[in-house]
This record gives C-alpha cells, sequence and structure tokens, in this order.
C-alpha cells in the first residue's frame, strides 16, 4: 500500500546506514491585499555520534532561515531578512548583508538565474542560495491563494476552478515541460479547452465521496457570478 503524503516524507531503510539529513520547511503568509510574506528555511543534520561519540541526538550542521515580503500582484521583493540560526564557522554570517541586493527584484521569472549569477559559488552562502531556489516556486503556488484571499475579502464567490484561461495560465507558463508554450496543456487552453481539474483533487473527491461532475459544475457556476 502506498503511504499518503501526510504520513511520510521519505521512506525510512533500516539496512543503510545514514549520512546526512537535509529538510526544506518553505510557507507562504497574506500580509494584505497587496503583499505576502514567504518563510524560509534549511536544515542540515548528522546522525548522533558523528563528531561527539557520547552524543545520542542528531547534530545540527546549518539552520538557516530567510523571511522575504513580496509585493502583490507584481510579485517584487520589497524586503529580505536572513538568519543564521546554527552554522559551523564564525564567518558564515558576514554574508547577510549581501542579500539586500534582492530587493527590487521580481522572485517569479528569472528569479534562480539571478540569484545563482549575484551569490553564486564564493559570492554568497550555498545554502542560501538553495533556500532561496526553493521558496521562488512557493510564491508561484500563492498567487492563485492571494487572488482567492482577496476576492472573499472582497465579499466575491470563490472556486478553486474559478480562474480564467488567463489567470490560470498566467504565473505557470513556461515554469514547466507541462505548461510550456507548446507543451500539453497552453495550447488546449487557447483553443477553448477548461482547465482539467488536479489529479490531487480527483483523488481527494474520491475519498470524500464526492462527485466529480457535480464538484465542477458548482465550480463554473461560481465563475459565472463573479
Amino acid at each position: 500500500m502506498t503511504a499518503s503524503v501526510s504520513e511520510v516524507t521519505l521512506a525510512p531503510d533500516p539496512d543503510l546506514p545514514l549520512l546526512h539529513t537535509r529538510g526544506y520547511d518553505v510557507r507562504s503568509f497574506r500580509i494584505s491585499d497587496s503583499a505576502l510574506l514567504l518563510r524560509g528555511s534549511v536544515i542540515d543534520r548528522k546522525p548522533p555520534g558523528w563528531f561527539i561519540a557520547e552524543d545520542p541526538d542528531p547534530l545540527v550542521i546549518h539552520h538557516i532561515a530567510v523571511d522575504l515580503t513580496v509585493h502583490f500582484p507584481d510579485m517584487v521583493i520589497t524586503a529580505i531578512d536572513v538568519h543564521f540560526e546554527a552554522f559551523p564557522q564564525v564567518y558564515c554570517d558576514s554574508i547577510i548583508g549581501s542579500y539586500d541586493a534582492l530587493v527590487g527584484l521580481s522572485i517569479t521569472r528569472g528569479f534562480v538565474k539571478t540569484v545563482k549569477e549575484l551569490f553564486g559559488g564564493p559570492r554568497g552562502c550555498s545554502h542560501v542560495g538553495a533556500l532561496l531556489q526553493a521558496m521562488a516556486p512557493v510564491a508561484v503556488q500563492s498567487v492563485w491563494s492571494m487572488q482567492a484571499m482577496n476576492r472573499q475579502e472582497a465579499g466575491q464567490p470563490v472556486a478553486p476552478m474559478a480562474a480564467t484561461t488567463e489567470e490560470r495560465i498566467g504565473p505557470s507558463r513556461n515554469t514547466c515541460h507541462v505548461w510550456a508554450d507548446e507543451g500539453p496543456m497552453i495550447p488546449r487552453l487557447m483553443e477553448g479547452e477548461v482547465v482539467p481539474v488536479m489529479l490531487t483533487v480527483k483523488r481527494r473527491l474520491a475519498d470524500l465521496g464526492i462527485d466529480e461532475t457535480q464538484w465542477y459544475e458548482q465550480q463554473r457556476a461560481t465563475a459565472e457570478r463573479r
């Protein structure tokens, strides 16, 4: 039986010795109708006893957190706060101020390339760079949620499938092979096909015993009331 996402992240393997664990946690929050906060952290751990034989617990090597305040809807970074909670060398956190250069830049298209150009190799911290690259897609994933919450606050109907074709394509265009201009989705949507129900939603509807067709018709009705 396949475990659900909520039950397990990585399957354990007791027959293999653990070498290292790295974990990312990225969340987004609505500050106002025109701003959101991206909060991310990266933590590196070594297994118990690797550095200190008597130590029964994993040892945290890196724990770095980044807060990005992002203007909506243009998704431009307006503030950044980098915090080094745990780090191996006394000089590690001396790079923090350099990341102020990200203020004024878009976190969407071209952001990962910009981070590499500005802070790749000896110009920055590799762990902050990796965290920033993990945070950028969360900003894109937050666009619809921001739109929905703004509509809700304005007393307008909200439904996950109520977005127009242009709204659905906009933040996703050319972000992956599925949403490439010549990929399997955009040409079909531009020809008038409806946005398909996400597979994860289909499975959840089935788990809840909700009829998919009826649910989708409710979504369309909500869209027509907008």
